[in-house]
């Protein structure tokens, strides 16, 4: 078995070097689109777990909910306690594990995960603990990257230059109905999927890659653990990877990246 703890930490690490907060905005349009998806209303305990800079949890303060946010990079909750307070709303944010909510069973009316829990090293702990906090009836939404969509491919072609350690399950089977259903089955009592798309825009190719090596934890730590040869063959294929997803039809660069929607109803 993987060294769980040791994975996190590495996680953490990760997720706390660079800006996320640069890279974040990316995530700001499918969080409003699950926040529609789960149809929330005003007045309904939202939780939303691996807030990173707090977007979902915004989304749903701003629909009347009484929003809360949880991420385990004390950075992050500082930056979405500042977004909150500039936006004047009442949204909470706390330090906390998605594989440890520190929450009671049964909370919220609504737990909502955008590209968050989905990268937790132990994914049936993550996965329970969405169960728990959510009352009886209510909703559980995530977005998931897929496997096949740009991410897929940039995360296997990560683990491809440094490898994970043996028997850790890849994030994005979360992007899959059947892993879903490992995950969650016997604590639903209904499922609704919707395959999206999120487009990330940038000048160009080379214009991603300075952004993401420069603010995005887990593209930093990659290079840093590269040798020089190793690094440049990892960011031709990075390059190549964004040409083969570009959408935009012009000298730009509009990734298409596929991600499922998924609003589950807690039994």
């Amino acid at each position: 078995m993987p060294d769980f703890e040791a994975v996190k930490a590495q996680q953490q690490k990760a997720w706390s070097t660079g800006d996320f907060a640069v890279i974040g905005w990316n995530t700001v349009f499918p969080g409003e689109l699950l926040c529609e998806a789960a149809a929330l209303r005003a007045g309904q305990s939202v939780l939303d777990v691996a807030t990173g800079t707090g977007n979902t949890a915004l989304s749903a303060a701003r629909r009347g909910c009484d929003a809360a946010g949880i991420d385990y990079v004390p950075a992050l909750i500082e930056r979405a306690r500042e977004r909150a307070a500039a936006e004047r709303l009442p949204a909470r944010f706390e330090v906390g594990d998605c594989e440890d909510i520190p929450f009671p069973d049964g909370a919220f009316d609504a737990v909502l995960s955008v590209y968050g829990s989905m990268f937790a090293p132990r994914q049936e702990k993550a996965a329970q603990e969405l169960l728990r906090v959510c009352r009886p009836g209510g909703k559980i939404g995530m977005a998931n990257w897929t496997p096949d969509g740009f991410w897929g491919e940039a995360f296997a072609l990560q683990a491809k230059y440094v490898p994970p350690p043996a028997g850790l399950r890849s994030p994005t089977e979360w992007g899959t109905e059947k892993r879903l259903q490992e995950l969650f089955g016997a604590g639903i009592s209904a499922t609704h999927v919707t395959r999206r798309s999120a487009l990330f825009r940038y000048r160009s190719s080379r214009h991603w890659i300075e952004v993401f090596s420069r603010y995005f934890g887990p593209i930093i730590r990659t290079l840093e653990t590269l040798d020089e040869e190793r690094r440049r063959a990892y960011l031709k294929e990075l390059d190549d990877a964004l040409h083969r997803f570009n959408r935009s039809g012009d000298g730009t660069l509009m990734v298409s990246a596929d991600y499922l929607e998924v609003v589950m109803v807690r039994k």
